[in-house]
């Protein structure tokens, strides 16, 4: 026991571990129960309970999945959307947030209220689908990039960041003959990659869970996302039409729950594989440039 540590806080140290423990122990249970029954056998499916450890590795449910058409289309269409949506938000966001964090910008106070006042209040999904359709964005992945293309949130926190760094910079770049996109690039947005990992973490995650906007938009099934052709799975309680069709592995019987298993674990991957790598930034980006108003 440390200098000056009670045995009350000791213990209270002890009870705070096993609590988080049983509340980590939770979290991640959904995750290793559709992760061992995607990989257990058809038999101990089939025998139904909870399975959080197969008796056999089983990659049938794998195969259907990976050498099905509609899944990889779908896949790919997530994939075209996250990349160039991701891009699309970080440049958009990053060109209204760094002219609005100069303070001396005609009209600046109007421009955020009309930011701020976006966050509170909306036109509703219906003029949404009627603005989206009319200029002719149905069924097209740009129904799913632009009409979200900038955070409000995100557009003011990065506001407030760029606001915090030194206008002593920006300066000695104009001195030795940057102008404004030059010194945009050259200094501001090098010193802001916290930020901007940060925001590229957001954005993509939210790229990647496009849903709702993917069912009002999209009505053909070359342009589904990953998450659309999983809902269709569901609802349908069967993969048959989904993924039976293509036969992929013949001769091997595959039940709807390991394929449904298979496809959420395959869609998780990848953003998982991501985050590590932006993971360090972070808390740091999301710090940076909060205090500031």
């Amino acid at each position: 026991m440390r200098i000056g540590e009670t045995w009350g806080s000791k213990l209270l140290g002890i009870v705070n571990v096993i609590l988080l423990l049983i509340l980590s122990s939770c979290t991640l249970f959904p995750f290793i129960y559709i992760l061992a029954t995607s990989l257990a056998p058809i038999e101990q499916v089939l025998r139904g309970g909870i399975i959080l450890w197969p008796e056999r590795l089983s990659w049938d449910a794998y195969e259907a999945i990976l050498f099905n058409d509609n899944f990889v289309r779908s896949i790919y269409v997530t994939l075209m959307v996250t990349v160039i949506g991701t891009l699309t938000n970080l440049i958009l966001t990053a060109f209204m947030a760094y002219p609005l964090s100069k303070k001396g910008l005609g009209g600046r106070g109007f421009i955020l209220f009309l930011v701020l006042f976006s966050m509170l209040f909306g036109g509703g999904m219906i003029p949404t689908y009627i603005l989206v359709k009319s200029v002719g964005l149905l069924n097209s992945m740009w129904s799913l990039i632009l009409p979200g293309a900038i955070s409000a949130f995100n557009l003011i926190i990065l506001k407030n960041f760029f606001q915090s760094i030194p206008e002593e910079l920006e300066e000695a770049a104009r001195i030795d003959g940057c102008r404004n996109f030059g010194v945009l690039f050259k200094i501001v947005l090098p010193l802001s990659m916290p930020a901007l990992a940060t925001f590229t973490l957001f954005y993509a995650v939210g790229n990647w869970n496009q849903f709702f906007n993917a069912v009002l938009y999209i009505t053909k099934p070359s342009l589904w996302t990953v998450q659309v052709f999983l809902r269709q799975m569901i609802f349908q309680g069967s993969t048959q039409d989904l993924i039976g069709q293509a036969g992929v592995i013949s001769g091997v019987e595959i039940i709807p729950t390991t394929i449904q298993m298979a496809a959420i674990v395959v869609s998780t991957v990848p953003i998982l594989i991501v985050y590590p790598f932006l993971q360090k930034h972070f808390a740091q980006g999301v710090m940076l440039g909060s205090v500031k108003g």
